[in-house]
């Protein structure tokens, strides 16, 4: 039992180890982590050994006990077979002695019978006197036989039993033996079986004692910096973005010409606010997001992520979508190829206004649709 009991946690404490949170730790306390995982392992194998090696111990106390119960049997088969003997010789000999007294009284009752009628009668009854007399000399020959019977029955009985008794100290003796044998085993065994245990404890302090040295390396302030290092986008907040009129920026960013100001002045009806501009950010996709009212900002997908819902967006890591509503729940609504959709906030980060317009240019060719 305690063998299955250590295996079965020993292989419970593996598991564990390998389904051990802390994936998401950085520095020194994943460190820590990592390392806490690799020793609750360790001791987990630790557990198994120590079930195999009680396992080991187990097989021998089997061995042992069969040794002893074959030893055991045998000596009973030879009792066995000496009983049987001494038995039947005891019955016989307690039937002898049953007909013997029987006989003896019956002698006894029939002299007493002849002296009776000796003193009483004298001479009319000699001749039945003589009949009883030849009856008591038989019954006394008959007598003498069943005596020398007995005698012999008890002369065998006791030769059978001390051939028993004799068998069955020496069968005492080695049960005696098997008992000490069998009690200095067990203590062995058991004194093998703490020590064994023992040393489990120790190796288990040991393990540990290694994740406590690697905890007090664990800095707080070195794995900030190394949060920092790692997920920081810029050295200082970027610029806010300033108002500027699409009458005054050109197809490059700059400032129109005086003519294609006129031109807007002369022609007030034409919009080029439906049609994207060379070099412009997106195409169908920025005026619908425009048009709505909103707040627009621009998001880089960090996962992928497949729409679930009929309101969902499907989105795939490195894509450009546009936000134009951050929900309290974590579903944010975004614009994406003229598609709009609920993603998670959580996969998305947002783009500095000098990446954006990178990542836009490189995402999407130039191309002007009054051409």
């Amino acid at each position: 039992m305690r063998a299955l009991a250590e295996e079965k946690y020993g292989r419970d404490l593996v598991t564990i180890a390998r389904k051990a949170e802390g994936q998401t730790e950085i520095g020194t306390l994943k460190a820590s982590f990592d390392k806490l995982k690799a020793e609750i392992e360790k001791t987990g194998y630790l557990h198994i050994h120590l079930s195999e090696s009680i396992k080991e111990e187990v097989q021998k106390i089997e061995a042992f006990r069969e040794h002893q119960r074959e030893q055991r049997k045998k000596l009973e088969e030879i009792i066995e077979k000496l009983q049987k003997p001494k038995m039947l010789q005891h019955k016989k000999t307690i039937e002898s002695k049953k007909l013997y007294e029987q006989r003896c009284k019956e002698a006894e009752e029939a002299e007493q019978l002849v002296g009776k009628k000796t003193n009483v009668t004298t001479s009319t009854h000699r001749q039945s006197e003589k009949l009883m007399i030849g009856e008591l000399t038989l019954c006394f020959i008959f007598f003498a036989g069943l005596e020398k019977q007995y005698k012999w029955n008890v002369d065998q009985l006791e030769k059978t039993r001390h051939d028993w008794e004799s068998t069955y100290r020496s069968a005492c003796e080695v049960f005696q033996q098997q008992e000490s044998e069998r009690i200095n085993i067990l203590r062995c065994v058991l004194w093998d079986h703490c020590n064994l245990l023992s040393m489990q404890c120790v190796q288990n302090d040991d393990c540990y004692e290694e994740v406590r040295k690697l905890l007090e390396q664990c800095d707080i302030i070195t794995d900030n910096n190394c949060f920092i290092n790692m997920k920081k986008t810029a050295c200082r907040p970027p610029a806010p973005i300033e108002f500027q009129s699409y009458s005054d920026l050109d197809a490059n960013g700059g400032v129109r010409s005086v003519e294609t100001k006129r031109l807007s002045v002369v022609l007030p009806e034409l919009s080029f606010s439906g049609y994207p501009e060379a070099g412009s950010n997106s195409a169908g996709s920025y005026t619908s997001a425009q048009q709505a009212g909103g707040v627009t900002e621009k998001y880089m997908v960090l996962y992928d992520f497949k729409a679930q819902e009929d309101d969902e967006l499907s989105v795939s890591k490195g894509q450009v979508v546009t936000i134009t509503e951050q929900g309290e729940d974590g579903w944010w609504k975004a614009w994406r190829d003229g598609i709009s959709g609920l993603v998670p906030g959580t996969y998305l980060t947002k783009l500095s206004p000098q990446s954006c317009s990178t990542s836009l240019a490189a995402a999407q060719p130039e191309h002007n649709p009054i051409k």
